[in-house]
């Protein structure tokens, strides 16, 4: 085996390197010509619509080479690369619209607020995560992306104006028509200033020593920390680079085809960044630019052939729906024909997107004790017995948020078990809650079964996609694999479930039976109830599976899979399993959602919904239901109570708020200040409860403190992981804990 290892890289050494960059994008050219020729109806070619692609391929590679250099300094996916730009950009075109200020000189304040934002970004919020997971700082640049949206919407106000779609014009004469376009001045000032930008971005990184100690400190910051590099002010370098490129890019845009100011960038225009950033392996930045202008050139034709009807797929709807399933394609084989990497640095990526410790339950000691038992005794029914009369205090209105925040407390669940337990980060949950929501539909309306029979079949559907899905997870983690979920999610919504494009996806009016032929759930009241119950009944089913010996687990993969498999685990088996399960919960969720709308459609499903409820799964907490609950309610209460210009702000705040003074989420908050009580009651019991003193610096508790430790600094120290307590505890691994540690959580599956 290790002489064909040996051989495979001899012969991919033997390529030139040039050759490697282009050939992604010599093959995806070849299919567009195949699939999506350009040519029209009467067989001419269209030279304007391959200028067209390469133009627009241009803009998409300056964000694309932004991510890249991002990734290279802080190993994370940007979401805010196309929002880098927002700001510097609305006040450059606010300056040209409002003030009628001259378009060059525009353009370069515009460049010096980029470099500014760009700056003040890393400093003041990237900068505060670098010894976060690194999903940590990934959930951040989502928050960061709709506050700086916030602040583009905010500045047209300084005029008094309303900027929410901007075009301006570039001052050169040029009008020049190659079918089937016409080309006017921005199209120069785009083909001179995109190149320009990305090569001196190329020379800089080459040639400069600034640029060298970037290349130099991207693979192991700690370590050029210690040869005196300055890594911090490389990283703030880095992303105002990174800021001036999306600003270039936005700039350009807003004179090719408009600029919409306000919102964040588009899922879909991120989608075509990460395809050609997976293309070029994350840090190869010629075959990043050179994928980019290739699939500028796909995007291009697709649209044209859409609108044409040509070609061997004829459809007759907008091509914004046909683009993501064609960009989630290429980035799905892209990966999978990738070879994993076997390098400590490709390792140190993957465990870097460990989220944070799971949450340990009561320890045995204090379980029994009445200060304790009583709590949850009293406290669980009268929490109970509230939620069941809710409605009864509500208006309609309010009860059907109510039912929504359960509904989507259910699809947070779904997460927590998957990337909180199992380690298997999704960014496209949305996706599972799509299908689950057509076929809960169909189930209900057309094959005229109960509710109560069709939230599990409907789960089971759920389930078997997921496994699909996660197939892909044998071979990808972490960052990879998150790519490939929300290119999953997006492909299912806009063409997959969509009913203008297949017949059987039902669009009527639901008219469902009532619940086992006894109970109506079609007002308010009704399907608040039903969200109830089914949230309780998952709730237990969940709480059992982290139990057992599946869910010990599925705890262990997610902190060492080498482990699991040295205890005779299949891990295959164990990742699908988390799959199917996340799956089933996913598409239980979208049976409730879409009987709550009263028929399903694709409003339900915003593409941009898979990153802000993945976003609540982390701010709530990712190791408990609680966290669940407390992140449903973080993702819904801002848009009920809030104008919507506003909602962009709070939510950005209140993400990046959390992120940094919690890093275990609010749940993980909540659940510290009930290791506080316990901590109490073992004082005042005078009993010994190793496992709650693995966190204290100094020990009170008489003769329990020569059974404490020190605080361990490994992967058990955080909130909830505590792998000290495992060791310590004189009953065996993982009495009175949640048993985080993998080989401690092993065996006691074992």
């Amino acid at each position: 085996m290790a002489y064909a290892e040996g051989k495979t890289r001899t012969a991919a050494r033997a390529v030139p390197p040039w050759v490697a960059a282009v050939l992604p994008a010599l093959v995806i050219v070849v299919v567009q010509q195949v699939l999506f020729p350009s040519t029209d109806s009467e067989g001419r070619y269209l030279w304007g619509l391959v200028i067209q692609g390469l133009t627009l391929g241009m803009l998409s590679a300056l964000m694309a080479v932004g991510m890249a250099l991002v990734y290279r300094a802080n190993r994370i996916v940007n979401f805010a690369a196309g929002d880098l730009g927002l700001v510097p950009t609305a006040l450059a075109v606010d300056l040209i619209m409002f003030s009628s200020l001259n378009y060059w000189l525009a353009l370069s304040l515009g460049l010096a607020a980029a470099v500014v934002v760009g700056g003040v970004v890393e400093l003041a919020v990237v900068r505060r995560f670098f010894r976060a997971p690194r999903l940590i700082l990934t959930v951040a640049t989502i928050g960061l992306a709709q506050l700086l949206a916030f602040g583009s919407l905010m500045l047209p106000r300084l005029w008094g104006e309303d900027g929410l779609n901007s075009r301006i014009d570039a001052p050169v004469s040029f009008r020049h028509e190659v079918a089937p376009f016409t080309f006017d001045g921005d199209y120069p000032v785009a083909w001179v200033l995109a190149p320009l930008a990305i090569l001196l971005v190329g020379l800089f990184l080459r040639f400069t020593d600034v640029g060298v100690a970037v290349r130099a400190a991207a693979d192991r910051a700690d370590r050029a920390s210690l040869l005196g590099i300055p890594v911090g002010r490389l990283h703030t370098c880095v992303w105002a680079i990174a800021a001036v490129l999306s600003f270039v890019a936005l700039y350009l845009q807003a004179g090719l085809v408009g600029l919409p100011l306000g919102s964040p960038a588009s899922v879909t225009v991120l989608l075509s960044a990460l395809a050609a950033l997976m293309m070029g392996r994350l840090t190869n930045l010629p075959a990043i630019v050179s994928s980019a202008l290739a699939l500028g050139l796909l995007e291009a034709h697709v649209r044209w052939n859409d609108e044409l009807g040509v070609g061997p797929f004829h459809l007759d709807l907008g091509s914004d729906f046909v683009v993501a399933p064609v960009l989630a394609v290429v980035i799905l084989v892209t990966l999978l024909v990738r070879r994993p990497g076997l390098s400590r640095l490709d390792r140190d990526d993957t465990s870097s997107w460990q989220a944070s410790g799971l949450l340990r339950p009561v320890p045995r000691e204090l379980a029994r004790l009445p200060e304790v038992r009583w709590p949850r005794w009293v406290g669980l029914p009268l929490l109970g017995v509230a939620l069941w009369q809710l409605p009864a205090f509500l208006g309609p209105g309010s009860t059907l948020k109510a039912a929504a925040v359960l509904i989507f407390a259910i699809v947070i669940l779904s997460i927590t078990l998957l990337t909180g337990w199992a380690g298997q980060v999704s960014l496209g949950q949305m996706g599972f809650v799509a299908v689950g929501a057509a076929f809960g539909a169909k189930a209900t309306q057309e094959w005229g079964l109960d509710v109560a029979l069709a939230l599990p079949l409907v789960g089971l559907i759920g389930a078997a996609v997921a496994v699909v899905v996660g197939l892909p997870a044998l071979r990808l983690r972490g960052l990879y694999l998150a790519v490939t979920s929300l290119a999953f999610a997006l492909a299912t919504t806009r063409y997959v479930l969509n009913p203008q494009f297949f017949d059987w996806v039902p669009n009527d009016r639901l008219e469902p039976d009532p619940f086992l032929g006894l109970w109506g759930y079609d007002s308010p009241e009704g399907i608040y109830k039903l969200a109830l119950g089914t949230f309780v009944v998952l709730v237990v089913a969940v709480s059992g599976i982290r139990r057992s010996r599946t869910g010990r687990v599925l705890q262990a993969l997610r902190e060492n899979e080498r482990a699991v498999a040295a205890y005779g685990v299949s891990v295959v088996r164990a990742k699908l399993t988390a799959f199917a399960l996340s799956g089933f919960l996913a598409a239980v969720a979208g049976v409730l959602l879409v009987h709550l709308q009263g028929n399903f459609t694709l409003g339900l499903f915003p593409e941009e919904d898979n990153l802000v409820v993945f976003t609540a799964a982390v701010v709530g907490g990712l190791g408990s239901v609680m966290g669940a609950v407390l992140g449903s309610l973080f993702l819904k209460g801002g848009g009920w109570f809030l104008p919507q210009e506003w909602q962009l702000f709070t939510t950005a705040i209140g993400v990046l708020a959390v992120l940094l003074v919690l890093p275990g989420g609010v749940g993980g908050a909540v659940f510290r200040s009930r290791d506080l009580y316990l901590r109490w009651v073992a004082r005042r019991r005078d009993v010994i409860v190793p496992s709650l003193l693995a966190d204290v610096a100094e020990p009170e508790i008489g003769a329990g403190a020569a059974f404490a430790r020190p605080p361990d600094d490994g992967p058990g120290d955080g909130p909830g992981g505590h792998g000290v307590a495992a060791t310590a505890d004189a009953d065996g691994p993982g009495d009175g804990t949640d048993g985080s540690e993998g080989a401690d959580t092993l065996a006691g599956a074992s």
